[in-house]
């Protein structure tokens, strides 16, 4: 009984070890890819689990999208104060919302997962996703995307749905990509991927993003407040020098 249960941790033990070298670019024991021989794989993005005290950082994140942007996400070029009833309608108990932070605590992008209410199709969910324009190039929505099937399997959904505009390349590159199948009509399209069932692997590595993810935003948080406290100390050093300046008179 000893042995297998040894074997099991070790391989558990190598296999959490890989999962952080993966995550983090660090590179294996492999040679590295001289240029030309393929693409890299990409880096780890901490993608974050949203909840509503972030809904005024969601808020600020569509409403900085150009028209053009806003309206591939939402399928009309949405006004501030359509957002703003967008965001307050969220379902952060039923639906999963993610995000990408900045060092500042600004998201740059984010997903949409939401799950069906209709009990006859439970088993399906839809995703969204924007990412800002200047931190686009960098996979940040394939990288959202595999976050959402990864979570969408866990929680045992088998059919993601995807209804984009057919002018929204980036979008249904991405499904496809995936292995989605694509179904145009006229302006629109719908994308269906057929999820396989959870794995001890696929439970795994969410529960271990979404430690790490709440690691890397922590540090952000303090990073950000340690920042802030500088300029408040420099603000009162700049204070004080300004007092004895007038105090000593011309």
């Amino acid at each position: 009984m000893t042995k297998p249960l040894k074997l099991r941790t070790f391989k558990l033990g190598e296999y959490l070890r890989r999962l952080w070298r993966r995550w983090w670019g660090v590179a294996e024991s492999a040679p590295a890819q001289a240029p030309g021989q393929g693409p890299t794989p990409p880096r780890w993005v901490p993608i974050r689990s949203l909840s509503p005290r972030h809904k005024l950082r969601v808020a600020r994140h569509l409403q900085a999208l150009p028209a053009a942007d806003r309206y591939l996400r939402f399928g009309y070029a949405a006004t501030d104060e359509q957002i703003d009833r967008y965001v307050q309608g969220l379902n952060f108990e039923r639906d999963e919302i993610f995000g990408v932070f900045n060092r500042r605590l600004a998201l740059v992008a984010v997903a949409h997962l939401a799950y069906s209410v209709d009990p006859q199709w439970a088993t399906c969910a839809e995703f969204g996703v924007s990412v800002l324009p200047h931190q686009r190039g960098k996979g940040l929505g394939a990288q959202l995307f595999g976050h959402a099937v990864m979570h969408a399997r866990n929680q045992g959904v088998n059919l993601l749905f995807i209804h984009a505009l057919s002018e929204n390349v980036a979008m249904l590159k991405i499904a496809r990509h995936a292995g989605a199948v694509v179904q145009r009509d006229g302006s629109e399209s719908e994308a269906y991927l057929s999820l396989p069932q959870a794995t001890l692997d696929s439970q795994i590595n969410g529960l271990m993003q979404e430690q790490m993810a709440e690691l890397d935003y922590q540090l952000k948080m303090q990073a950000h407040q340690f920042r802030e406290w500088l300029v408040m100390v420099q603000e009162i050093r700049q204070g004080v020098r300004d007092a004895r300046h007038h105090a000593r008179g011309p």
